[in-house]
């Protein structure tokens, strides 16, 4: 029998079954705009969610989140604040909206994470300039946990504020905590592609509630209490749709679900090049560290496996399965080409040598068994 040979897409979105009760809802009762009771039911479900106390404000995405955290956190221009090297450009973007300098640091190999030995020769560094960095914003690469315990306590001993950029890892966990609950201010994105989604969307999330109220305030143009419009701050259109909301209500219904079989697709891969010398499945490196595995990605060493990240991508690629290389380096585009960067060439070589491979929750048997007879033919 000739097997399907339709996309398979990277990270699609799985919808859980009820999301078009919820947004029924929203269209029966009229609630169609950035505000309902389903963006306070889903706030709500993420606050349970989570634990820890936290306070989360629904926002229209995860960059939107961490724009507003920049702003929370004081950070004007001339400011600088020290950014993960290796991740997407939405963790960087918004350091340069509020005309701060971004600073990079290099990721570490057991997690491709910040390295917090380069995060401290960093604030050294600027500090010996006279320039303390305003924030820290570390990211959770590809749902793995950065080493939280390290990374905060340097954040401390120079009392620097740390933003978690959350985005890929909701469902993840560091020694039993959640993702999402370790910055004085975290982030999470619901975009598409990620492990539970809103169409687009993110949220703020905070032990204080005040810095929720602050959030909302902002995102919702900074209206001043008044019968009429009157604004003292500068605000933004910020805040999640009803509608939105509802479908991640839904999606919430099937979070721990969808972890566990993105967790599946990592071990589908650990067992598929359990034998194939030179090519490693990106794990985690302990107990401690508990991955939603948002997206399994592999690293190749040509010289033992015969084979690098760009072969094998073009290689799917005619077999109609998306792969994608690693986040290229902040400090090597061109957009950051001017920007400081600490750390040696850890991020470099992940880039170099990294694939991320289809991860979604709703992949089927069948398209499991095309991507194994794709690699097969590559021996």
């Amino acid at each position: 029998m000739k097997m399907n040979n339709t996309k398979i897409w990277l990270s699609s979105p799985h919808m859980g079954g009820s999301e078009q009760t919820f947004v029924d809802e929203a269209f029966a009762t009229n609630w169609v705009a950035p505000l309902g009771p389903h963006v306070n039911g889903f706030e709500q479900d993420l606050e349970q969610y989570l634990g820890e106390g936290m306070h989360v404000a629904a926002l229209s995405s995860g960059t939107a989140a961490l724009h507003l955290a920049l702003i929370i956190l004081g950070v004007k221009s001339g400011d600088e604040v020290i950014c993960q090297s290796m991740t997407f450009s939405a963790s960087a973007n918004p350091i340069v909206y509020q005309g701060a300098t971004p600073i990079f640091v290099d990721s570490e190999l057991e997690t491709w994470n910040m390295c917090p030995i380069y995060l401290e020769e960093a604030i050294k560094a600027r500090l010996a300039k006279g320039k303390k960095p305003k924030a820290i914003i570390a990211v959770h690469l590809y749902g793995m946990p950065f080493k939280a315990d390290e990374i905060i306590a340097i954040a401390k001993r120079y009392e620097i504020p740390l933003i978690e950029d959350s985005a890929e890892a909701l469902g993840s966990t560091y020694k039993g905590k959640k993702c999402g609950t370790f910055g004085d201010i975290s982030i999470l994105s619901f975009n598409g592609n990620k492990i539970i989604t809103t169409s687009g969307g993110g949220a703020l999330a905070t032990k204080e509630r005040s810095t929720k109220e602050k959030a909302i305030f902002l995102a919702t143009q900074a209206r001043d209490k008044a019968p009429h419009y009157q604004h003292s701050s500068i605000g933004y259109n910020y805040r999640l749709s009803n509608i939105c909301a509802g479908i991640g209500r839904a999606q919430m219904q099937v979070l721990d679900d969808h972890v566990q079989l993105r967790r599946n697709m990592n071990q589908f891969y650990s067992d598929l090049f359990m034998d194939w010398e030179g090519v490693s499945v990106f794990t985690e490196p302990s107990s401690a560290f508990y991955s939603n595995h948002w997206l399994s990605c592999i690293r190749m060493d040509e010289a033992l496996s015969g084979l690098n990240s760009e072969k094998i991508r073009l290689h799917l690629e005619k077999n109609n399965i998306e792969s994608r290389p690693l986040w290229k380096p902040m400090h090597l585009q061109p957009v950051f080409k001017e920007a400081l960067y600490y750390g040696a060439s850890v991020s470099e070589g992940l880039f170099a040598t990294g694939l991320c491979l289809p991860s979604g929750s709703n992949l089927t048997l069948e398209e499991k068994q095309r991507i194994r007879v794709a690699f097969k033919q590559l021996v």
